[in-house]
């Protein structure tokens, strides 16, 4: 399966003897976009970051791109864009100010406006994060995810907040990067 950019076997994780990860097994393939689909509390958010190797594997094996998660995760950690479910952004710094400042922590210069055009925010740019909707924060959330044009890009309730025609833009958008 030489096409398999993200292979899952047998993936667990345990919270105080509760499992809420249960020997999940998928594979993407190079090009797809895929989605984990479940109720709170099913551990869709739990999986994905042990995918980001921000959480220890208990159980099972995943790769990227053929990288073992569990043994080599600073590797993963260069490979990858992401979108947490819930994001924290800095006080009183501007949209563009934020998309710099995060794009600098990996030593990289970027066109923060046209990030900002991606997900609809240009009239926002100089606007500090307190200002926005639940929607707009959101956004900025995925261009702060897609600023490095990483080969692997994992969302996280990416499209929550968002009405039906931004969630068709963003997505679109997304593809498109």
């Amino acid at each position: 399966m030489k096409d398999m950019i993200i292979e899952v076997t047998d993936l667990t994780k345990s919270y105080n003897r509760k499992r809420v990860v249960k020997k999940i097994n998928f594979s993407v393939q190079k090009g797809e976009i895929f989605g984990i689909l479940g109720p709170n509390g099913a551990g869709k958010s739990t999986t994905l970051e042990m995918i980001e190797a921000l959480r220890p594997i208990d159980g099972g094996k995943v790769t990227l791109n053929g990288i073992d998660v569990a043994s080599e995760p600073s590797k993963i950690k260069h490979i990858i864009g992401i979108q947490l479910q819930s994001t924290s952004f800095a006080n009183r710094l501007t949209l563009v100010e934020q998309l710099n400042l995060f794009a600098s922590l990996y030593g990289e210069t970027i066109d923060a406006m046209k990030l900002l055009k991606k997900v609809q925010l240009t009239d926002k740019a100089k606007s500090y994060v307190e200002q926005l909707s639940g929607g707009q924060k959101q956004r900025l959330s995925i261009a702060r995810a897609v600023l490095r044009q990483a080969p692997f890009l994992i969302l996280d309730d990416a499209t929550s907040a968002l009405d039906t025609i931004t969630e068709s833009r963003l997505l679109k958008a997304i593809r498109e990067n």
